[in-house]
């Protein structure tokens, strides 16, 4: 049975391990794992932003796959950056996060 997962993307690496190991695992179906959503804090919320390669394969799996994306709403508005989030990439807090995946994955993994 495949699990289903959320990521809360934190680290200082997370640009590194979504672009070179996440993203094209499922870009690839070879993640072994279903992905339900991604919450992005901190400077993560960088890799949303509009003209972002990054962040438009991200919008891709997206939109193919129904994964939700959320940027920390504090961590967007202290940066500015309302208005520069790809379309796919939803503003909120943890429980509007929580809302979206709780009752529908396995586990949530920080990475």
């Amino acid at each position: 049975m495949v699990k289903k997962i959320a990521y809360i993307v934190e680290s200082n690496l997370g640009s590194y391990i979504l672009g070179q190991m996440v993203v094209p695992q499922l870009e690839e179906n070879r993640h072994n794992a279903e992905v339900i959503g991604m919450f992005f804090i901190h400077d993560n919320v960088y890799i949303l932003m509009k003209d972002n390669p990054l962040a438009e394969r991200l919008g891709k799996l997206s939109r193919e796959r129904g994964i939700y994306l959320q940027a920390c709403d504090q961590c967007v508005y202290m940066r500015n950056l309302a208005d520069k989030l790809i379309e796919e990439a939803k503003i909120g807090c943890f429980p509007d996060f929580y809302a979206k995946v709780l009752d529908t994955v396995d586990m949530i993994i920080t990475i």
